[in-house]
């Protein structure tokens, strides 16, 4: 158990772990909050708009339509990249008021309002180059991953979609066999992922279009379905 000096000691070392206390500490600290918003591991900052991120990750699963867990988790990963990226123009914005704010009183003798803008600019750019340079490196690497993420679910997707258009091709020969032979199909010993409907109509189109077409009339059919459902 701790004595009562220990306890004391304590107290006293966490008043002097709260927090920079200067203006300059804590323009320091507000500029790890800005990095720390790009690579931690916190996707919303308290500042964030909640409703336009998940605006944002609602059209991202619209836009890939993932199936599988796999899919799902590099979906959610590209929203998360994507809203990262588009936080920089902010904090770059930022970074800038804080400057200007914390050099706005620089260079009174100049007469020229516009050479003394100039130059404040040009001063706040020089003064926070290196956080600047780091927002600059942060999309870069941020970018290059969002690429990485995307040909690695469009892979993902490709490669689903090329066995479910197998299959598709499987059952569709069978219902279309079955219907010249004049013999029951029965859908259900394909499995349960079918539409009778999608498959009959795709064997009528099957008869009147080439088969390389039926992608084609698959995206159609899976949209219209959507349509209907929403």
């Amino acid at each position: 158990m701790a004595t009562p000096i220990q306890v004391e000691a304590n107290r006293a070392n966490a008043q002097l772990s709260t927090g920079p206390s200067s203006p300059e500490g804590k323009l320091k600290s507000s500029h790890n909050a800005l990095k720390h918003g790009l690579t931690g591991q916190t996707i919303l900052l308290p500042t964030d708009d909640v409703e336009a991120y998940q605006s944002l990750v609602a059209h991202i699963h619209n836009k890939f339509q993932p199936a599988t867990h796999e899919e799902k988790l590099l979906t959610q990963s590209i929203a998360d990249t994507e809203w990262r990226l588009l936080r920089i123009p902010t904090l770059e914005a930022g970074i800038f008021a804080l400057g200007r704010n914390e050099l706005g009183a620089e260079f009174a003798a100049e007469p020229d309002l516009k050479v003394r803008k100039a130059m404040i600019e040009a001063l706040v750019q020089k003064t926070y180059r290196k956080d600047l340079r780091n927002l600059a490196l942060q999309e870069t690497r941020l970018t290059k991953y969002l690429e990485k993420q995307t040909a690695q679910l469009e892979l993902l997707i490709s490669d689903r979609e090329s066995l479910a258009v197998d299959r598709l091709n499987e059952v569709t020969i069978a219902c279309d066999t079955a219907r010249r032979e004049n013999k029951p199909f029965n859908l259900a010993d394909f499995g349960f992922e079918f539409e009778l409907a999608h498959i009959q109509a795709r064997a009528q189109y099957m008869r009147k279009h080439r088969i390389d077409s039926l992608p084609q009339f698959d995206r159609a059919w899976k949209a219209k379905t959507r349509a209907m459902a929403a």
